[in-house]
């Protein structure tokens, strides 16, 4: 006599988990962060047990990347931006020996103007703004570009380190444009009569006589390291020693364009402190990001006035 099995009457016995990404396999492993089923080719290695692909690709966006004192992003290269501005400064250069170089500074330099060049009215008091931005990456001669790269390769790497990319970039465009503003702005046609007759008349050149050079932006980044290593808590001697040098030599030489030594100079030390001193938490990008909006209005703003004072 046979005896019936026990057991509730009509239990359905359970399936086997299957793979969510592929249910024809069957799996007893679960993703420790989803608790979903998943294969052995869906499996990727966790510090405990395995992960499912989505919670590991969500998990590589939500980790916080790295952070430099001042803010920027912590990169494992600390030079790209300063070996690609130089990179830059070269090409334009050996382009400009190919071409001639006298043709492109032509038209590109910082031209207060205006001046006649074949036939046109040009520089930068006739609308030709750009002027301001390309004139940052002529250079007049090898000695001339030679001096600016070697002080950028020599200042580049440590303030890029301490700043990150983005506004280590920053800086140094700001710093550029903050010299050629200056210069376009004391050099710009109907300035120098206001100091005629003057000591400071010597320091005026003629607003035909075109501004080369990344000596702006190089000035800007000789601010802003003074600065950064104050913050920071540094010797600063060095870089104060550096920087009397550099500005007696400046207004020393009368071909050398002092403001836009001194705008850049200017710029980049507030362009720093912008970055120093903001204060630490959600806001600081914020707050950096408006000061060097502020001081690109500030570069425009000048700029636009001393054009239209000029055309009245």
């Amino acid at each position: 006599m046979s005896q019936a099995p026990e057991g509730p009457v009509g239990e359905e016995v359970q399936a086997p988990p299957v793979c969510y990404r592929h249910p024809d396999r069957e799996t007893y492993v679960r993703c420790t962060r989803c608790e979903r089923p998943i294969c052995p080719d869906c499996m990727r290695p966790a510090s405990v047990g395995f992960q499912c692909p989505e919670c590991v690709a969500e998990g590589g966006r939500t980790v916080r990347q790295g952070r430099t004192v001042f803010g920027g992003r912590v990169s494992g290269d600390t030079s790209r931006v300063t070996i690609a501005i130089i990179g830059l400064n070269v090409a334009v250069f050996v382009l400009g020996l190919a071409g001639g170089a006298e043709s492109l500074i032509l038209r590109f330099a910082n031209l207060a103007g205006p001046v006649l060049i074949d036939g046109e009215l040009a520089g930068v008091a006739t609308g030709q703004y750009y002027r301001l931005f390309t004139a940052a990456f002529l250079h007049a001669n090898i000695i001339h570009i030679a001096l600016n790269m070697f002080a950028l390769a020599q200042l580049g790497p440590t303030l890029e380190s301490a700043l990150g990319r983005v506004r280590f970039l920053t800086l140094y465009v700001l710093a550029a444009l903050g010299g050629s503003t200056l210069s376009f702005v004391l050099t710009a046609p109907g300035f120098a009569a206001l100091l005629d007759g003057t000591f400071l008349a010597r320091f005026l050149p003629d607003p035909g006589q075109p501004g080369v050079g990344a000596s702006g932006a190089i000035f800007g980044l000789f601010g802003a390291y003074y600065v950064i290593v104050r913050r920071l808590g540094g010797e600063t001697r060095s870089i104060v020693t550096l920087l009397i040098v550099n500005l007696v030599i400046t207004f020393s030489v009368p071909i050398i364009d002092w403001r836009a030594h001194l705008g850049g100079l200017l710029t980049g030390a507030a362009i720093a402190s912008a970055f120093a001193y903001a204060p630490r938490g959600e806001r600081r990008d914020t707050i950096q990001a408006a000061a060097c909006v502020g001081v690109a209005v500030l570069l425009v703003l000048a700029i636009g006035v001393r054009t239209t004072v000029l055309a009245l």
